[in-house]
């Protein structure tokens, strides 16, 4: 659907499974989309936003990308591989309470495995992360080098296009009588940064994929995220109009109700 460049680094589509025994256990008719499935170590929900991420940043002839998350990120791990992938040096600004006492495992490891470099800094700098991200990469546009700025969890409304597409691929799954052969009534997702909230909102209006998307906030609060996820959906409609507006959806659905469930939601 868009005509944004895109790059080739998920394996898809992936497949949207049936979980027998939990369906038997739940009595919910239930399909799970199995983005765990989309690469190799690179794997996850990330990947298809990155897709569209690094292709502008290679489109800009930059050498370097910036990203940042907690000290494990899927999403700094993500970046750092297939940024390795396509030639380009990655830097990392990962948060941690006690930079002296990490331990390199896990996605710490693939970072350094790859070759990227990690700078930590602390839960009380946070709030300043977009800063600290545009600073280093006029520090490095000084050096003579040319940086590419990722936001948390590629979570803009380029990186959000990644999951327009992602509803366009059910939406060939499901009219190939695959996942259920027919739209869901709801879309449930983990919301931590809001883009795949985001894309997954205004895919499902565009392709008539469910009438509901329930994003389930792993972090912050409903509020907080309700507010992210417009201004995502927003930035998203300026880079391609194309996109649904409020009340528009596939051959003339929508998305019905799209909201986000805090802690104080799942506890009730």
């Amino acid at each position: 659907m868009t005509m944004r460049r895109r790059l080739p680094l998920a394996h898809l589509p992936t497949p949207i499974q049936r979980p027998r025994r939990l369906v038997e256990a739940t009595g919910i008719d239930l399909w799970v989309k199995r983005d765990d499935m989309t690469g190799g170590a690179e794997a996850g929900n990330k990947i298809r936003k990155l897709e569209f991420l690094l292709a502008e940043a290679l489109s800009l002839e930059c050498d370097t990308v910036i990203t940042c998350g907690g000290v494990q990120s899927n999403h700094s791990r993500a970046t750092a591989l297939c940024a390795a992938s396509l030639g380009l040096k990655s830097l990392l600004f990962l948060r941690t309470n006690d930079p002296d006492s990490v331990t390199v495992d896990g996605n710490l490891l693939l970072d350094r495995l790859v070759g990227a470099e990690v700078r930590f800094f602390s839960p009380e700098q946070w709030p300043d992360r977009d800063r600290i991200m545009d600073q280093a990469a006029e520090a490095l546009l000084r050096e003579g080098r040319r940086a590419y700025v990722i936001p948390e969890g590629g979570s803009n409304g380029l990186g959000a296009l990644g999951y327009v597409e992602a509803m366009a691929e059910v939406r060939r799954q499901l009219d190939l009588g695959l996942g259920g052969g027919k739209p869901y009534d709801a879309i449930v997702l983990a919301c931590g940064s809001g883009g795949t909230a985001a894309g997954v909102a205004l895919g499902a209006a565009m392709y008539g994929v469910a009438r509901e998307v329930v994003a389930m906030a792993v972090c912050d609060d409903a509020a907080y995220f309700e507010a992210r996820i417009a201004g995502i959906i927003k930035d998203a409609r300026q880079l391609d109009p194309r996109l649904p507006g409020a009340g528009e959806g596939h051959r003339g659905r929508s998305v019905q109700r799209s909201c986000v469930c805090g802690d104080d939601d799942r506890a009730a």
